[in-house]
């Protein structure tokens, strides 16, 4: 097999990591390759914001829910939608459209995965942190975040200490059809349960399925003050 597609096939999250540095070299070629993500209209709306400061990563840790791993990795990355430097260029830009904000979260996922493929490419491991919305008015503050910029997801960085299984996902007729959307298929959904309840009773010995794991995930509210946080930056009006 191609050892791209090898090594997309074998992606796991890393939670914990030795205590070996991310060299300034490899960091920047990571970024390099990075950076060549697609972007829409070239418009190139992300900006990564490195947490070096350890007064900052502790503040981090709690708003994630106290995972150690924010404040232990070797390195823990901001990945914000970035639309300062078009109003900067633009004055009159009317950036409050639903539709930039799609652009911005779409450009700085792509970039995002670009990043954590990058550095899975060199030896690393890492994992997406999107509790760092937890408090997102917090984050915005302790990054000193200016209008039209806003923070969407962490991402801790290091060698890997542990070899994690794999998680399963859906199979490909699952995911994908031809010409129209295709609903659930209710047996291929019971086999994908089955599979995850086998994977979580060999991992930590709960029996759960996906179906009811959705069912606690969709049940409650989910940081009902993104809008109003998002609004307040001069996005999402319209």
């Amino acid at each position: 097999m191609n050892p791209m597609l090898q090594q997309l096939k074998n992606h796991r999250s890393i939670r914990q990591f030795t205590d070996q540095p991310i060299s300034a070299a490899l960091r920047h070629a990571i970024l390099e390759a990075a950076k060549m993500a697609s972007t829409s209209q070239h418009i190139q709306a992300t900006h990564i914001i490195r947490i070096t400061d350890p007064t900052i990563r502790k503040k981090l840790r709690e708003i994630c829910s106290n995972q150690v791993y924010v404040e232990s990795a070797a390195e823990f990355w901001v990945f914000c939608a970035d639309f300062a430097k078009h109003a900067q260029i633009v004055p009159n830009a009317e950036l409050d459209w639903a539709e930039w904000l799609l652009v911005g979260a779409i450009d700085t996922g792509i970039f995002a995965q670009n990043v954590l493929t990058a550095a899975e490419a060199s030896g690393l491991g890492g994992v997406f942190i999107g509790s760092l919305r937890n408090d997102i008015e917090q984050v915005d503050k302790l990054l000193k975040l200016p209008q039209y910029v806003v923070p969407l997801v962490g991402m801790c960085l290091g060698y890997p200490a542990q070899d994690p299984m794999l998680r399963p996902r859906f199979p490909v007729e699952m995911l994908c059809s031809e010409n129209e959307y295709r609903p659930l298929d209710p047996e291929k959904l019971a086999e994908f349960d089955a599979e995850i309840s086998a994977y979580y009773q060999a991992r930590s010995q709960k029996d759960l399925t996906w179906s009811d794991y959705m069912k606690g995930v969709f049940a409650e509210q989910k940081r009902p003050q993104i809008l109003a946080y998002l609004q307040s930056k001069g996005l999402l009006t319209r």
